[in-house]
């Protein structure tokens, strides 16, 4: 015999009943109740897509806000805008 393991059968009306009680999923939850999804790690081009995609808009930002700070010009406008 295996460690961990017994000769005697587990009675399971008990689990049956406990299922029975749970209420069905509605909406998405019920959608996806029979669907299985793997996750996937992303490849090394995808991660450097979107590394770049975030330090490019990070840039963006950076110069944007200089901007506001040094341009009159360009802060009334964001200011007029913002109304």
């Amino acid at each position: 015999m295996v460690k961990g393991f017994s000769d005697n059968e587990v009675n399971n009306t008990q689990n049956t009943q406990i299922k029975e009680t749970k209420k069905e999923k509605k909406g998405l939850a019920g959608f996806l109740k029979g669907k299985k999804f793997t996750y996937t790690l992303p490849g090394k081009k995808q991660i450097n897509i979107f590394g770049s995609i975030v330090i490019g808009l990070n840039m963006i930002l950076v110069l944007l806000v200089i901007l506001y700070l040094k341009n009159q010009d360009f802060h009334d406008f964001v200011f007029n805008v913002g109304r």
